[in-house]
C-alpha cells in the first residue's frame, strides 16, 4: 500500500522562512534510512500557498482561486505529482479534471521547492547527497 504524509503547515512555512542547514543534514539523514529501507518513492517541500492556485468545481463550473489560503492546517484527500512547464498549464489540466468528489470540491496545485530556492543554507555538501538520493529514487 502506497500512502502519502503530508507535513502540517505553520505560520513559518506559510511565510516562506527557510529552514537552517542542520534540519538539511537531518532530514537527509532521515530520507536516506526511508531510501535504503524501501518506503520513500518520492519526497519534497511545497512552496506557501501564496505561490498556489485552487479550481473550485461546481458541476460543469470551473473557478479558479489564487492563494494564499486562509487555513493552515486543511486536510488533503489525495496527491498527485506532475512535470508541467509552468503553473498555467498545470491549472488546465486541473480544470479538465472531472469532478474528484459529489458535490463542490477543489483541488490546490502549489509549485515544489527547488534546492537552489534554499540559498547558503544547503551547503554543496548537502545538496550533492539530495541529488544522489534523488538519482537512486528515479532509478528504481
Amino acid at each position: 500500500m502506497r500512502v502519502m504524509v503530508f507535513v502540517k503547515a505553520t505560520e513559518d512555512s506559510e511565510a516562506g522562512l527557510m529552514p537552517e542547514t542542520e534540519m538539511f543534514e537531518a532530514m537527509g539523514k532521515f530520507n536516506e534510512e526511508l531510501v535504503n529501507a524501501g518506503v520513500m518513492l518520492a519526497g519534497d517541500g511545497l512552496k506557501p500557498s501564496s505561490n498556489g492556485k485552487r479550481v473550485a468545481f461546481d458541476g460543469a463550473s470551473r473557478t479558479v482561486i489564487d492563494g494564499p489560503f486562509a487555513e493552515t492546517r486543511e486536510l488533503v484527500a489525495g496527491y498527485w505529482l506532475w512535470e508541467v512547464k509552468d503553473m498555467a498549464e498545470a491549472v488546465e489540466w486541473v480544470k479538465r479534471c472531472p469532478n474528484p468528489m459529489p458535490g463542490p470540491s477543489e483541488i490546490e496545485i502549489r509549485p515544489l521547492y527547488e534546492m537552489s530556492d534554499f540559498g547558503d543554507a544547503v551547503t554543496p555538501e548537502v545538496a550533492e547527497h539530495e541529488e544522489r538520493l534523488r538519482r537512486r529514487i528515479e532509478n528504481r
